[in-house]
C-alpha cells in the first residue's frame, strides 16, 4: 500500500495518461488502496487541472481526456529517453517545421533529466546516423538548448564566433528569439560589443555560456524576429530571379523542393513551373533542382543555366570514366 500521498497521486496520474480507461477497482488494487481513496485521489487531479472523465457502472471507471490547457506530463524512463532522442535528432538539423518553442522543449526536458537517463540519451544519439536532405549544417542539440533557456530566461549569452570569412570573434548579447530557416538556425540578439543588432549563424558558434546576468529585452527594429532575419540575409546577399519548368504535376514537384523556393504553378496535369526569387548560391540551386526526379528546362538566370551545363557534363564524365 503506497502511504505516500503525493507518490500515489504520480503512481495514479501514470496509469491514467495510458490511453484507456481504468476500472476504479483495478486502480485500487494497483495502488494498494480502497475504492474510496482512489475517489479522492482523483478529486484532487481534478483541483489541479488534470481533466479525468469518470465512466457509469457497477464498477465505474477513470479516464484522462483533453482539456482546455495541458496539464503537467509524468513521463517514465523510456518515454523521456525517447522524447529527448527525437527532439535531439531534430534539432541537430534545422528542420522545417521544428522551431524554438521545440527547442525550448528539448531545453526543459533535458534539464531535469536523470544523469543516467541523459547518458542513455546521449549514447543513443552517437550510435545513430541521421539520413537528412540538403546542406543544412549540423549543430549539437547541446549548443541549441544552451542557447534557447538564454532566451527563455533573458540572461546575457557569452559565445565564440567564427565569421563568414573564417576569422574568429567573441561574442557578448542579448539573445532575442532563435530562428529556423528551414536548412539552417539563427540567432537574433543583441550584440553589446557592437551596441547594435545581429544575427548569428548558429551552426557557426561554440562554447556558448549563459553568464547569469539578467537584462530587459530591447525592442526589436522589425518587431518579429523571423522579418529582421529575412531583412538581415537579403542585406547580405544579392537576390536574383529564377525560373524553372518541370515534367512533373505541381504536387509532385513541391514534395520534392524546399517550400522557400517558391511554390511550383501548374502549366497543365503534367507539368508546371517554378517563378521565384532567391538569393542561395546557384551552386547549391543547380544540385537541389537536379535532386527532383522528373526533367526540368531552366530559363533563367544564364548563371544558374551555365552551372546547371557545368554540372551534367561533370556528372556524365564520372558515369563514363572519362
Amino acid at each position: 500500500m503506497t502511504t505516500d500521498t503525493p507518490a500515489r497521486l504520480l503512481q495514479l496520474l501514470s496509469l491514467l495518461q495510458t490511453p484507456r480507461e481504468w476500472p476504479g477497482g483495478e486502480l485500487a488494487d494497483r495502488l494498494g488502496v480502497s475504492r474510496r481513496t482512489v475517489r479522492r485521489d482523483i478529486d484532487r487531479l481534478r483541483e489541479l487541472g488534470y481533466p479525468v472523465q469518470a465512466s457509469k457502472g457497477s464498477d465505474g471507471g477513470y479516464r484522462l481526456v483533453a482539456g482546455k490547457a495541458l496539464p503537467p506530463l509524468v513521463l517514465d524512463d523510456e518515454e523521456a529517453v525517447a522524447i529527448a532522442v527525437g527532439l535531439r535528432a531534430g534539432a541537430g538539423h534545422a528542420v522545417e517545421g521544428l522551431d524554438e518553442a521545440s527547442v525550448r522543449a528539448l531545453a526543459k526536458l533535458e534539464q531535469v533529466l536523470p544523469s543516467r537517463l541523459r547518458r542513455r540519451v546521449s549514447t543513443l544519439q552517437a550510435a545513430t546516423t541521421p539520413l537528412t536532405s540538403g546542406d543544412g549544417a549540423v549543430i549539437a542539440p547541446e549548443t541549441l538548448t544552451v542557447m534557447a533557456s538564454a532566451v527563455a530566461g533573458q540572461e546575457r549569452l557569452r559565445f565564440a564566433y567564427r565569421a563568414k570569412d573564417g576569422t574568429p570573434t567573441k561574442r557578448l548579447t542579448e539573445p532575442y528569439r532563435l530562428v529556423s530557416t528551414g536548412r539552417r538556425w539563427y540567432l537574433v540578439a543583441y550584440d553589446l560589443d557592437r551596441a547594435d543588432w545581429r544575427t548569428f549563424r548558429v551552426d557557426r558558434v561554440a562554447d556558448p555560456f549563459a553568464t547569469g546576468a539578467r537584462f530587459t529585452p530591447r525592442e526589436l527594429p522589425t518587431g518579429d524576429a523571423a522579418e529582421y532575419l529575412r531583412q538581415s540575409i537579403h542585406v547580405r546577399r544579392e537576390e536574383y530571379t529564377f525560373e524553372a519548368t518541370f515534367a512533373a504535376p505541381a504536387a509532385y514537384v513541391a514534395a520534392h523542393v524546399p517550400a522557400w523556393l517558391g511554390t511550383p504553378e501548374p502549366l497543365d496535369e503534367h507539368s508546371c513551373r517554378i517563378h521565384s526569387s532567391t538569393g542561395d548560391a546557384v551552386e547549391w540551386l543547380a544540385v537541389r533542382l537536379a535532386s527532383v526526379d522528373c526533367a526540368f528546362t531552366v530559363q533563367e538566370p544564364p548563371e544558374l543555366i551555365e552551372r546547371i551545363r557545368e554540372l551534367g557534363e561533370r556528372l556524365t564524365r564520372a558515369a563514363t570514366g572519362s
